[in-house]
């Protein structure tokens, strides 16, 4: 049933389907609430921490993935490169820990802490904590960990914390749907809001006020064995299973189709909890899946089960326009 639900609003919302408007007035009790949560804030009448060090955040506008855990990797990686001791927060997703922050490490139960958050900890080697309240996990990052600049893992609309800088990445395929906010539309905020962001990044075709996003991710990984990899083009012999369990999944089986791949794709919710009948099919073909969904399914994979890795590319003047602004903030 979830499934059916999860097509039926992606549908709705992207599809321009009229059945939209029938939601369009909860859309405007949305809108007032995001307005005046917004207005309590500036005012503060609703607290709003200010950490020690400069706080980058990378999210969106819309519900669902556009590629942000690509960027918060980059992103970190190009300020280790730089010097600094970056630490990532998250809200840790679907994660079930009985207490906050948590700290996230490679062998992390992706159950607890959440799946994006363990795929944080493992590709970008840095401190890495998660729990509701981003303030609390970014202030132990500092404290145990001496973190000189904190990374958030979306939360673009959490303003219960401060930050120096924001970066809104944007889907170039879908981009903002049919522009109502939710739940007519797939919209957290109006599309005006990105006009306050210090960047916008397009994953796509982007238009000349966005910085690109171009991602790599030529080579597949045994889950079972991660010291067995395979170039793409291997899997071109036979037909594949490709699972996604994506905000969307076109994106993922899109990049499969590059390298000419034929397969039967299985399309799963976003933060979807797998069983091992999800991604067993009782045949010999292999089985290619994202990232985000192999930390999930380690557990009950075969040597048939591979994950794709993506790695952002962004412009070198993209990396030094941040390097300079956070400069400037810190001088500031």
């Amino acid at each position: 049933m979830s499934h059916k639900i999860s097509r039926f609003i992606d549908s709705m919302w992207y599809g321009q389907r009229p059945v939209a408007l029938l939601f369009v007035p909860l859309s405007w009790l949305f809108g007032g609430i995001v307005k005046l949560r917004a207005w309590l804030y500036k005012k503060g009448w609703l607290r709003s921490t200010c950490l020690n060090v400069p706080v980058i955040v990378v999210g969106n506008i819309t519900v669902g993935g556009t590629g942000k855990t690509p960027i918060v990797i980059w992103v970190a990686e190009l300020l280790k490169s730089a010097g600094y001791k970056p630490g990532v927060i998250s809200r840790g997703y679907g994660g079930i820990a009985s207490s906050w922050p948590q700290q996230v490490r490679e062998d992390s139960d992706s159950r607890v802490v959440g799946d994006e958050a363990k795929i944080l900890a493992r590709r970008t080697q840095c401190p890495v904590a998660v729990g509701p309240s981003r303030a609390d996990s970014a202030q132990a990052l500092i404290d145990h960990h001496h973190c000189d600049i904190i990374i958030s893992d979306d939360g673009l609309q959490h303003y219960a914390l401060q930050r120096d800088i924001e970066i809104a990445v944007v889907d170039g395929e879908r981009r903002y749907g049919n522009r109502y906010l939710l739940p007519a539309g797939p919209l957290r905020e109006p599309v005006e809001r990105l006009e306050s962001v210090d960047f916008i990044v397009c994953n796509g075709l982007a238009n000349k006020h966005e910085y690109p996003l171009r991602v790599d991710g030529s080579e597949a990984v045994m889950l079972v064995n991660e010291s067995e990899r395979l170039d793409l083009q291997s899997f071109r012999a036979a037909e594949c299973h490709a699972i996604a369990g994506l905000g969307n999944p076109s994106r993922f089986f899109s990049h499969l189709k590059k390298f000419n791949l034929s397969f039967e794709p299985h399309i799963f919710p976003d933060h979807y909890k797998y069983t091992e009948k999800d991604i067993n099919f009782n045949d010999e073909k292999q089985v290619l899946m994202t990232e985000k969904d192999a930390v999930k399914c380690t557990h009950m994979a075969t040597r048939k089960h591979w994950y794709v890795p993506i790695k952002a590319q962004m412009t070198q003047n993209f990396g030094l326009t941040l390097l300079s602004l956070i400069k400037e903030k810190i001088n500031g």
